[in-house]
């Protein structure tokens, strides 16, 4: 109601009749229009599948590419978990051969003061008398005293009778 006692009872609305050289060529621009769109949407399809294809080959690339780095991490890790290894082993033998030589040396070290302590001049006389004592040939002569003394005065002694010889002849 527009207003108050006034009806709408019926509308009518003619269509309008349009010359059909008009009509063909607004069907043609549809058509155009429609084929126009139909390949910008074709293109668009296009880049899109391109541009995943390029996403999927970065991806594809950057995994690879991360692989490649694991794998190397691994085997660096791996090289220096050896190094360590051979470095250890080596201090390790090392100190092992440093205590076998220091133990060896202390050990010399130790058996020159011990002989030093017993092969003093009196233990070596007497090792001498008993060697003497063992021994089972005796022999008669000259030289039996310088047998039983020092080296040097026996050398001196014999230096002293050679003289008195030599004076006497």
């Amino acid at each position: 109601t527009l207003a108050p006692g006034l009806h709408v009872q019926a509308v009518r609305v003619t269509k309008p009749k349009i010359p059909e050289v008009i009509r063909k060529n607004y069907e043609a621009m549809e058509a155009e229009k429609t084929k126009l769109l139909i390949s910008i949407q074709k293109q668009k399809v296009v880049e899109k599948e391109a541009e995943t294809e390029r996403k999927k080959a970065v991806i594809e690339a950057e995994k690879k590419a991360q692989v490649s780095k694991i794998e190397w991490e691994q085997k660096i890790t791996e090289k220096e978990s050896q190094k360590k290894i051979s470095q250890i082993e080596d201090d390790t033998h090392v100190a092992k051969e440093k205590a076998k030589a220091d133990a060896e040396f202390y050990k010399v070290q130790k058996e020159i003061e011990a002989n030093s302590k017993k092969l003093s001049k009196e233990f070596l006389e007497l090792a001498k008398y008993q060697a003497i004592a063992q021994n089972t040939k005796i022999y008669f002569g000259d030289n039996i005293p310088s047998m039983f003394m020092d080296p040097l005065i026996t050398a001196a002694a014999s230096a002293v009778r050679e003289e008195k010889d030599q004076k006497k002849a």
